[in-house]
């Protein structure tokens, strides 16, 4: 007999986002806006660092929490930027990439049969990363009605007050939705009431356009449930180098990091040195790129508009998430426009059921892109 897989890997599908990729590389014509990672590259002074560690000979493993020096930084980071304060030797936990993190999260906090509310549409990594760890996905639909934020009356229609633990990402991937203050409380309350683990997704944290970001562990009672993940990925166009950060109560960052001990010892050294630059050195490239993305956004949606194609109006991430145009399925609609046009975009039905009629369209991608894209919708739409 050969090697049987687990029958946890058996039930999760391959991703639906890899699908449409793989169709992209098969031409020669195609412009991607399907991808969620930035055209720019990281900032020369954290390429500079990076480097000039490799020079110096600094490849060895750091501690598993990851440099001391750079969970200071981040500490600070956060607590400037979001009002959040960690103890940077007990309460951060430097990983390989946000994703490591959120792994970390399920495996550190589900137990086989829990039930896990996901705020959906969702990155597609969250349902598979909850299958992994044992538990039970519980779907909490968001609604363009609500501008796709998260309602307490959505968590009580879902019953998620039977559920372990609360996912929710917002700026939202593949929304572009955001949460203010006043939309979080309602969303405190009800996990306080009821007990909940809240895993918060911010890794866009960084790119809000028309408000500043508030993280919900900053609400009255939710730093103690609450574990915030981030990372340098989307705002420090550093995907690459695979290198994210969580923050929570230090019995959760202990239980995680007992885990990422085991199986990653340490995030990349070098990426470490890169990162502490970057929160150091390199805020001026932030606020150019988060420029550069507002400005995509408001082209793309103001064409949208001129197309006729309805899209609310996304105040983060870099996603724009309109109503697929046609009588097609988002699927349908998708592989069609990228046979006829060479235009990638990814179907919302990707990200759970609340995406289905919607497509995700990554604005991060330079403008004459952008230009010539939408002039191709308008040519297939005609």
């Amino acid at each position: 007999m050969g090697i049987q897989l687990s029958e946890r890997v058996q039930a999760v599908p391959p991703s639906g986002i890899r699908k449409f990729f793989e169709l992209a590389e098969e031409r020669d014509d195609v412009i991607s806006l399907g991808v969620g990672e930035p055209d720019f590259a990281t900032p020369w002074r954290a390429r500079t660092a990076a480097v000039d560690s490799l020079e110096r000979g600094q490849t060895s493993y750091t501690a598993n929490r990851g440099m001391r020096e750079l969970r200071e930084a981040i500490g600070e980071h956060v607590d400037a930027e979001y009002d959040l304060e960690y103890d940077p030797d007990e309460e951060i936990l430097v990983t390989a990439g946000a994703s490591e993190a959120v792994d970390l999260a399920f495996r550190a906090f589900v137990n086989p049969g829990d039930t896990v509310a996901v705020a959906e549409p969702a990155y597609v990594s969250y349902a598979p990363g909850v299958t992994f760890a044992g538990g039970e996905v519980l779907p909490v639909p968001t609604y363009e009605r609500d501008e796709f934020r998260l309602t307490r009356e959505a968590l009580e229609a879902s019953g998620a007050a039977d559920a372990e633990v609360l996912v929710m990402c917002f700026p939202n991937n593949p929304t572009g939705a955001t949460m203010e203050l006043e939309h979080l409380a309602p969303v405190a309350e009800f996990a306080r009431e009821h007990d909940l683990t809240v895993i918060s997704d911010e890794i866009y944290a960084a790119l809000q356009y028309e408000h500043e970001h508030t993280s919900i562990a900053t609400l009255p009672g939710m730093a103690s449930r609450t574990v915030v993940v981030n990372g340098f990925s989307k705002a420090y166009a550093m995907t690459g180098l695979r290198l994210g950060y969580v923050m929570g109560p230090a019995e959760a960052i202990t239980g995680m990091n007992r885990i990422h001990q085991y199986g990653m010892l340490s995030a990349p050294t070098t990426a470490q040195h890169a990162a502490l630059e970057a929160l150091e050195h390199c805020d001026d490239a932030v606020d150019e790129m988060t420029a550069a993305y507002d400005r995509r956004r408001q082209f793309l949606l103001a064409r949208f508009e001129e197309l006729g194609i309805e899209c609310f109006r996304a105040k983060g991430a870099f996603y724009a998430f309109p109503e697929v145009p046609t009588e097609q399925t988002g699927d349908e609609f998708a592989e069609d426009l990228l046979e006829a046009e060479g235009v990638a975009v990814v179907p919302g039905s990707v990200f759970g059921s609340g995406g289905e009629g919607h497509l995700r369209v990554s604005y991060a991608t330079g403008m004459d892109e952008l230009r010539e894209a939408t002039d191709r919708i308008e040519r297939f739409l005609d």
